[in-house]
């Protein structure tokens, strides 16, 4: 670390075109990578279960599994994003993004390929176990890295909207698994369970092709060279630091994001099985309704991101928690009506306006909390707990609480969700308001963000 009376090095701002360029590599990045990451939760309530499992255990207790498998994904993602935050805060940002990609590509196309219980038998669950922590590792490094790839090339007046880019990414990439998964499940079923769920996870070898390309062209983060330059980047062990200079960040940051992070997965994974279990919507078209309501997230996640630019982190995130809480028991009453529009209705309720309002900041919100030397390590760190408490739990605790006797059904899923809320308001009301709206010294930043530990 350098001494803290030499002289800071004058910050070259990227020029336009690099600027443009990380912007647009982590968005088609992020897109690539969670099409394949989310791909997996489509299809893990849907198919997997009548795949992988023995053909006479109860549906239910194999789509429990699946959902298990699914958690395992996200558990390993907080080690894969100390990993890659480690090397990320040591070597640069860039290369990182590379792996992760790579990683993510041949994962999907191994799942893809996989024989099925009838073929191989236990070691059907086993390989699916392994693929989906490699994944998570994949997605554990991703997040962070292309926030902050983004974030990091532009002025910090514009941090919110850069942040959410890839943001936007990863939604566009559920966006894409969804319409292309709910293309094939309108095969009859014998066809979809036999060849069809396949295709979705081989398209996305020309889909990492695409995203490799683009992402070599980049350069690397400008804060993180200029840190470079200084002789600030971390040499030690990164996560040590972390976890030493910034613990009620840390803690903060997790539970800002878990509540959000549970509602994506809720409805991304458990909702589409409840919806089309019920008969009003037909399965192809309840991933319709949710491809549909992602695309509106898609426009809604900068908006938010903009305003948290001109507002505050804080306001627009404390407002979104107080949205999602009125809303919520409206929403699920929507996705219960007998009524198709009204179905659908309530997917659009859930995502570009319960979730992107609190949601969308959240980039930004994270990655202030760290000086550049820490951050990719704190921000991996905080996000990947974050889901792993909200969306890694989501389908399992949804199918609890919906099963529970008292009748309470999908109330009771809302209530949990509320509790989840509370929290994230809260640790987003402790947080210290580190939006930038004029010029400010970077090490004045870095001060005030550790002025709240």
């Amino acid at each position: 670390m350098t001494d803290p009376t030499t002289p800071a090095i004058a910050k070259a701002p990227a020029s336009q075109a690099d600027t443009r360029r990380a912007l647009i590599s982590s968005f088609l990045g992020s897109t690539v990578e969670y099409y394949d990451f989310l791909l997996y939760g489509a299809a893990a309530g849907l198919v997997f279960p009548d795949l992988f499992f023995p053909s006479d255990m109860d549906h239910s207790l194999g789509a429990t599994l699946s959902f298990v498998i699914l958690l395992a994904g996200y558990v390993s993602r907080p080690i894969g994003g100390i990993l890659f935050g480690h090397f990320g805060d040591r070597f640069g940002r860039r290369n990182m993004l590379v792996i992760t990609l790579t990683m993510m590509g041949l994962v999907s196309v191994v799942i893809g390929l996989m024989p099925t219980y009838e073929t191989i038998g236990v070691a059907a669950p086993i390989v699916l176990v392994v693929l989906r922590v490699v994944q998570g590792l994949a997605v554990g490094g991703e997040w962070a890295g292309a926030t902050l790839m983004a974030a990091e090339h532009v002025e910090e007046q514009r941090r919110g909207f850069a942040a959410s880019v890839p943001v936007t990414g990863g939604a566009a990439g559920s966006v894409l698994a969804t319409l292309i998964l709910g293309a094939f499940s309108g095969l009859p079923d014998d066809a979809f369970l036999g060849w069809g769920w396949r295709i979705p996870f081989l398209l996305s070898a020309a889909l990492v092709v695409v995203g490799l390309y683009i992402r070599r062209q980049v350069t690397e983060s400008p804060e993180f060279a200029d840190a470079r330059a200084e002789g600030s980047v971390h040499t030690g062990v990164p996560i040590l630091s972390v976890l030493r200079l910034y613990r009620l960040s840390c803690v903060y940051g997790i539970l800002a994001a878990a509540g959000p992070l549970f509602l994506q997965a809720l409805l991304a994974v458990w909702v589409v099985p409840h919806v089309a279990d019920r008969g009003v919507v037909p399965r192809q078209d309840a991933l319709y309704m949710l491809t549909f309501s992602t695309a509106l997230f898609i426009v809604a996640i900068p908006t938010f991101a903009r305003l948290s630019d001109r507002f505050g982190r804080r306001p627009v995130m404390l407002a979104g928690a107080a949205l999602s809480a009125i809303l919520v028991f409206p929403m699920f009453a929507l996705l219960n009506s007998s009524e198709y529009w009204l179905v659908a209705l309530g997917f659009v309720l859930g995502n570009p306006i319960m979730q992107a309002a609190i949601y969308g900041p959240m980039g930004a919100f994270l990655a202030e909390k760290f000086a550049t030397e820490h951050r990719y390590t704190g921000v991996s760190l905080t996000y990947q707990v974050g889901s792993v408490l909200g969306a890694g739990t989501a389908p399992l605790l949804a199918n609890w609480l919906f099963d529970l006797d008292n009748g309470g059904g999908t109330n009771n899923i809302a209530c949990y969700f509320l509790v989840l809320l509370a929290i994230a308001a809260l640790a987003v009301y402790l947080s210290r308001e580190t939006a930038v709206r004029s010029p400010k010294p970077v090490d004045r930043v870095r001060e005030t963000l550790r002025t709240e530990h």
